[in-house]
This record gives C-alpha cells, sequence and structure tokens, in this order.
C-alpha cells in the first residue's frame, strides 16, 4: 500500500496526488493507494498518518510525503520502519509557517485552514533529530524550489537515495517524469 501525504494548504486533489492515483488505477491498484485529507493540526495530522500507515504490514507500506506531509512521512516512517519518498521536504516548518498563521486557503480546494500559532509547537514535537535506517529513505529535492533550499533537505537525509532536481519547483511541476521511479521504490512496477 502506498500512503500519500500531501503537503500544508495542499489536498488529495493535488497535481501529484491525482497523478499517483492515476497511475495506480492503471495498474489495477487503485485499492493499494491512499490519500487523506490532512487536518491543520500537525498532532491530528500525524495521527491520521499513523492509524493510515498501520492498516498494512509494515513491509508492504510505503510512504511519500511532499512538503509538510514528507516531514509527517519522516515521523511515521521512524515509528513503523517502512519506505519513504520524500518530495521537496519541510525541514523545519515550526520556524518555517510561523508567517503563514491565520485563515489559509487550501489549493485544489474550496476550503480552508486555520493555522494557529499552537501548531508550531506540535510540528516541533514531530521533529525527528535523526533518521536511522538511510537505505529506507528516498529524497527528491529540487534546486529552484523557491520555499525549501535543495541544500537543506539534503543534508537532513544523509545517506539515503537522493535524486537533486536542477531547477524545478517547490510543487515539483515536472513530477511525472520521476512517479515512475517513486513507485518503483515503493515497490510497485
Amino acid at each position: 500500500m502506498i500512503l500519500y501525504l500531501h503537503g500544508f494548504r495542499s489536498s488529495p486533489h493535488s497535481r501529484k496526488a491525482q497523478h499517483l492515483l492515476a497511475l495506480m488505477r492503471a495498474r489495477g491498484l487503485e485499492g493499494d493507494y491512499l490519500c487523506p485529507q490532512l487536518p491543520a493540526s500537525p498532532r491530528a495530522a500525524a495521527e491520521i498518518a499513523l492509524v493510515a500507515a498501520q492498516l498494512e504490514p509494515t513491509e508492504q507500506l510505503a510512504l511519500i510525503g511532499s512538503s509538510l506531509g514528507g516531514y509527517y512521512a519522516t515521523w511515521v516512517a521512524e515509528r513503523l520502519g517502512c519506505r519513504a519518498v520524500l518530495l521537496n521536504p519541510a525541514i523545519r516548518p515550526y520556524d518555517d509557517l510561523k508567517s503563514h498563521l491565520g485563515r489559509q486557503s487550501v489549493f485544489y480546494s474550496n476550503g480552508s485552514i486555520d493555522m494557529k500559532p499552537e501548531y508550531l509547537d506540535e510540528l516541533l514535537a514531530l521533529e525527528v533529530p535523526r533518521i536511522t535506517r538511510p537505505e529506507r529513505y528516498f529524497l527528491i529535492a529540487a534546486t529552484g524550489d523557491q520555499v525549501i533550499d535543495w541544500r537543506t533537505m539534503v543534508d537532513r537525509y544523509p545517506g539515503c537515495r537522493q535524486r537533486v532536481i536542477e531547477g524545478s519547483d517547490h510543487e515539483l511541476s515536472d513530477f511525472s517524469q520521476h512517479a515512475a521511479d517513486v513507485l518503483a521504490f515503493c515497490g510497485v512496477h
């Protein structure tokens, strides 16, 4: 099973989430793909991700996390010992999201979230000091990411499989070029 964790202000309707769903559907594996709408509360989002991840045996589970979803995926992967693909993952969201407090629109949706100051503390509580077993991780970092410096991503995940994409952007607009490798790392061919 693949559990996709979307980023801050994103949703299961994001381009990457929908592209992965289409690829899984084309392989007849739609039932092995899960992408829940994550709430604004990091504690609640991490709990939802952890509960969803525990529906499968660890060896059959792979996480894909984009941006803030990558931060959550790291937390879940360290708890369960499963594989995780990290797409431009957040590194210090408890600092980076300080300027996004208050009501925020959700991309690919008509909804909104309320980013509360206490959520910054919840994010800090989810920080993983260092990853274990780097062979379980596949990092994809874009040098053109305008939100998170790719070098901090590379430094944060030493020893894991890494692909640094020249250019691109935070959303990974060229994700379709990398999706087959992502799925292969997750055990889907």
